[in-house]
Formats: C-alpha cells, sequence, structure tokens
C-alpha cells in the first residue's frame, strides 16, 4: 500500500501558513457566533434592560479599538475579546433561546464558507 503524502509535507512554511488559516478561520468563526447570539439576544422584547446594558458593552469592547491587549498582537490580540464576549454570553444566557441560536447560525453560515457545526455547538456548549 502506497502512503499519500500531504501537499504541505515538503515545505514547512506552507505547512504553517495552512494551519494558522485554518485555527484563525475557526477562531472568526466562534467570535462571529459569539456577536451573532449577542445581537439577536438584544433584540428580543424578553430581554430586560440590565441584560441589554451588558450585550451593549461586550458588543461595544469588541468593536472598539482600544483593547486591553491590541488585536494587532499575533496570536494573543483577540483573546481579550473572547473573554468579554464569553462573560457577556455566560451572564445573559437564559435569554438565548432556540430562534436566536438559529438566527445567529444562518447568519454565521451566510457570512463563512464551510463552516464546521462543531465549532457552532463548542460555542453552545458552554452557555
Amino acid at each position: 500500500m502506497k502512503c499519500r503524502k500531504n501537499k504541505y509535507s515538503k515545505d514547512p512554511i506552507k505547512k504553517l501558513v495552512h494551519f494558522l488559516k485554518v485555527r484563525l478561520n475557526t477562531v472568526g468563526v466562534k467570535i462571529s457566533y459569539s456577536a451573532m447570539l449577542l445581537f439577536y439576544a438584544y433584540n428580543r422584547s424578553e430581554t430586560p434592560r440590565w441584560a441589554k446594558n451588558i450585550i451593549l458593552g461586550s458588543l461595544a469592547y469588541l468593536l472598539s479599538p482600544v483593547d486591553a491587549i491590541p488585536d494587532l498582537t499575533p496570536l494573543l490580540g483577540f483573546t481579550d475579546d473572547i473573554g468579554v464576549l464569553s462573560f457577556g454570553l455566560v451572564t445573559i444566557a437564559c435569554y438565548i433561546n432556540e430562534d436566536v441560536r438559529a438566527a445567529a447560525k444562518n447568519k454565521v453560515m451566510s457570512l463563512y464558507k464551510n463552516v464546521d457545526e462543531e465549532d457552532l455547538l463548542e460555542v453552545d456548549a458552554q452557555l
């Protein structure tokens, strides 16, 4: 039986670039899905004012150019954003229902091609 070679096996730089591309895409999907969950939870009439304030603060921090760790810092720049989004999601998790999840999932699917459902389920599992 002949062993198939990976197309990146001979060039370690291409292998690294491919790995980073896949990982950054996964992180982008998770951040986008988290932000969409917050956005659609904010739009629910059942979401109380205090929860909407947490959602606004979390999304504002994500979009703000001023961060605790600058987003331009390689690989570490978005860790504070992910932490703030996670805090916001866990705090208002009881206001994220199946309608919110479905709307967020559909939006993320329209923004990215080849979304792995497991990435979305990982975010949902933390709620």
